[in-house]
């Protein structure tokens, strides 16, 4: 198979089927062996700095050995075995479609005015409080999400299958989960996640400020605000906690003409954020189902791009 043909038949895959629950998803093992191997190198390594460095050399670097010889032995025994491993292994790493899957659940939610199942099903896919949220409240929390995990989801593993195939790009994956396990500002974490933290704002730098300029273009094919999207995007997406997350979050807020950002509440505790985008439109459920649309545009031209890229890497060698 030729990088069309795999990049076509990944994302077709993964807007086909998401990521059903019986599928022995290598995301699940990576979170399982990283607190797995907490504790025992915890009590190994003293300086907590260092033993979540070890933690995630270990993780990382058992994720690329094993991916890679996986790959390398399927195509010694067949190369059709290994072009459909290759499409397989990188399968695992994108979530087009689950991505979309859980936010047009909070949206049909929102339009059978069942509010109480909106905020159960919205706080499935964001950290903090739902309960008390009104409409658009959960619209706000949906978005974000939708607007952040493009970026984790979607563009960085094409972005990183571009530079090194899906065991490259699995890495990428491994670094996002480390994050998600142990990148908390926390009595526990703050010093032991202090390396998954790092690795994974030095991992999403170059995807997230790449997919900014393209939620733009899909805002201009998507009859959005292109132009909002492209300033909005420049201004505030330093408004955020993340280095990287405000690039793609400001971007949809100026595309769709909202406000993102600002007070919410974790563990009962009010936050206080600084927000992206002004407030042209208020809240509502149509707001999701645009970012949604804008996301699935954003993932495409982003395929096309990885393409690309491969093809000047590969005319460039």
């Amino acid at each position: 198979m030729n990088l069309v043909a795999q990049i076509a038949a990944v994302y077709g895959l993964d807007l086909l089927c998401g990521d059903p629950r019986w599928f022995p998803h290598p995301v699940k093992y990576i979170g399982h062996a990283a607190l797995a191997l907490e504790t025992p190198v915890r009590r190994h390594i003293p300086n907590q700095y260092l033993a979540g460095a070890v933690v995630v050399a270990l993780v990382v670097g058992g994720t690329a050995a094993i991916a890679a010889v996986t790959l390398l032995g399927a195509y010694r025994l067949r190369p059709w075995f290994g072009d459909a491993l290759w499409v397989l292994i990188l399968y695992t790493t994108f979530a087009t479609r689950d991505l979309a899957t859980h936010a047009a659940a909070v949206y049909r939610a929102l339009r059978r005015q069942d509010l109480p199942a909106a905020r159960k099903l919205v706080s499935r896919i964001v950290g903090r409080d739902t309960e008390g949220l009104d409409e658009g409240g959960v619209v706000r929390a949906a978005v974000e999400s939708v607007a952040e995990n493009t970026v984790d989801g979607v563009t960085a593993p094409l972005f990183f299958a571009a530079l090194g195939g899906p065991v490259l790009a699995l890495c990428y994956k491994a670094v996002s989960t480390l994050d998600s396990t142990f990148g908390y500002r926390n009595e526990r974490y703050l010093q032991f996640g202090w390396a998954s933290a790092r690795l994974d704002d030095v991992a999403a730098w170059l995807p997230s400020r790449l997919t900014f300029p393209l939620i733009a273009v899909a805002a201009a094919i998507g009859g959005a605000r292109p132009a909002s999207a492209w300033r909005v995007g420049l201004r505030d997406c330093r408004n955020h906690a993340s280095p990287n997350a405000g690039f793609s979050e400001a971007a949809v807020a100026g595309a769709l003409g909202i406000q993102l950002g600002g007070a919410l509440f974790r563990q009962r505790r009010r936050v206080e954020l600084p927000t992206m985008g002004e407030p042209t439109e208020p809240l509502r459920a149509e707001h999701i189902r645009r970012a949604i649309a804008l996301m699935l545009l954003t993932s495409l031209l982003a395929a096309v791009l990885a393409v690309a890229l491969r093809w000047a890497l590969a005319g460039w060698r």
